[in-house]
């Protein structure tokens, strides 16, 4: 599974630490505003992660769902629910990116 974090984030980071910081502040309060667990909402992100054509965002939030207790299958099925919203060729490359992701020996 790829657990290393791309080059590009961790120089934002670096480079931009307040905005990040704000960022997680926000993920936080969305995730303390309702009842779904954290692998449920690692799912979802899966999905939009898809829908947005957001490879490393796909990518890490699949790694995420299963550090969390979700199946690999769990989060293909995430991603081939796009098919009927967003089309076949954005579902595949997500499913591409996440297959990549989660056999990855990184």
């Amino acid at each position: 599974m790829k657990t290393t974090l791309p080059e590009h984030f961790n120089k934002f980071v670096k480079k931009y630490p307040q905005v990040w910081q704000g960022h997680q502040k926000l993920t936080e309060a969305c995730a303390k505003s309702g009842p779904l667990d954290r692998k449920t909402r690692e799912l979802i992100k899966v999905a939009i992660s898809g829908a947005a054509n957001q490879e490393t965002a796909v990518e890490r939030h699949a790694v995420m769902a299963v550090q969390e207790g979700a199946k690999d299958e769990e989060v293909y099925q995430a991603i081939l629910l796009l098919i009927t919203t967003v089309g076949f060729p954005q579902a595949s490359a997500a499913l591409k990116w996440a297959e990549r992701a989660l056999t990855s020996k990184q």
